[in-house]
This record gives C-alpha cells, sequence and structure tokens, in this order.
C-alpha cells in the first residue's frame, strides 16, 4: 500500500454526514458481524467500539494518524474498562440469576441499556477526537490506495505495523478470530 496521502476535505464531509454511532448500528446489524464482534471481544480481547471507529473511517477512504491515536486511545480504553467492561460483567454474571426472577431479568435488561448507552458513548467520543484537530494537525489522513486485504489493514489500524509483535495470547482461538476478522471485513468490502 503506498504512503497516506494529505487529508482530502471532501472525505472527511462524507463522513461527516454519517455519524459513527449510525454506521456501527447498520454494520452490526448485517449477516455475521454481531457474532464477529463478539468473539474478536471474547476471543481476541479486542475492543469493538474502536474496531467499528476504524471500520467506519476505512469506509470514508480515511485512517486515524498513527501518532495521533496512541493518547486517544488510552483514553478510550480507560473509559472501556472503567465504564463498559464493569457493566458487561455485572450483565453476564446476573444471566443465570434472572433465569428464575422477573425482577432480576428487568435489573439485567436495564443494565444492558446502560452497557449500549456508555458503547455509545465511546463511539461519540471516537467521533467527536476525529473532528477536532490538535494545533492545526489533523488525526485522520486519507488512505493512499483502499487496501486489498482488509484484514491486515485492519489489523494495522489496531496494533501497528509490527503485527508480528502481537501479544501472547492475544488470539485464544486464532481460527475462530480470524474467521471473525473476515466476516467483519468482508461486510465493509464484499468483493473481496
Amino acid at each position: 500500500m503506498r504512503e497516506p496521502i494529505t487529508l482530502d476535505s471532501t472525505r472527511l464531509q462524507r463522513l461527516q454526514q454519517r455519524p459513527l454511532w449510525d454506521f456501527a448500528l447498520t454494520l452490526y446489524a448485517k449477516p455475521g458481524v454481531e457474532a464477529a464482534c463478539l468473539t474478536l471481544q471474547d476471543e481476541a480481547g479486542l475492543d469493538v467500539c474502536e474496531l467499528l471507529f476504524h471500520c467506519w473511517l476505512y469506509t470514508g477512504g480515511l485512517q486515524a494518524r498513527p501518532d495521533a491515536l496512541i493518547a486517544e486511545r488510552d483514553q478510550r480504553r480507560l473509559w472501556q474498562r472503567q465504564v463498559t467492561d464493569v457493566l458487561r460483567k455485572l450483565r453476564r454474571d446476573l444471566k443465570a440469576s434472572a433465569v428464575g426472577s422477573d425482577t432480576v431479568t428487568a435489573l439485567r435488561n436495564t443494565i444492558k441499556q446502560a452497557e449500549l448507552m456508555a458503547e455509545r458513548e465511546n463511539l461519540q467520543r471516537w467521533q467527536t477526537w476525529v473532528w477536532a484537530s490538535q494545533n492545526g494537525v489533523q488525526r485522520v489522513i486519507n488512505l493512499g490506495v483502499m487496501s486489498s486485504n482488509v484484514d491486515n489493514w485492519l489489523l494495522t489500524q489496531l496494533f501497528g505495523e509490527q503485527q508480528e509483535c502481537l501479544p501472547e495470547g492475544l488470539f485464544k482461538r486464532p481460527s475462530a478470530s480470524l474467521q471473525a476478522l473476515q466476516t467483519l471485513t468482508f461486510q465493509l468490502d464484499p468483493y473481496q
């Protein structure tokens, strides 16, 4: 893939017409995407909000500047750990108790809605980060050429150029994670 080129403002404008939350809901509803995202979250430890964020940029022909992404990624992961993950764990822990209790079922559903709101807030923060430039420097750049291998492009966005140095144990079940990644990227580029 060629070196990315300077930001084309028309790409950014097109992206602004499709909010990240709306994109995420549409993509998530496509066949196999929900299961793929949950597999990548549970088996590979990936942050689904960041995954959806990169997919959104990709569909707009953009990518995050790696140097600008680092601090924001830390902030978004902190939010996930302190808010979303706590709600998710609580919801999952209540699953067995909810079977015999209408009140626990109602509580679990309330927690599920709070978890969804936390994810929406995280996506909103990712989107806001794109729109705001820092010291006049844009945080996203054009993709020089749309990647012929979206899987590898997406892994590069999530882990950088050193994919061979992925954290040990990242993929608990590599074949399931790879299949999930391919399912997701197929929905981004069905001609791949």
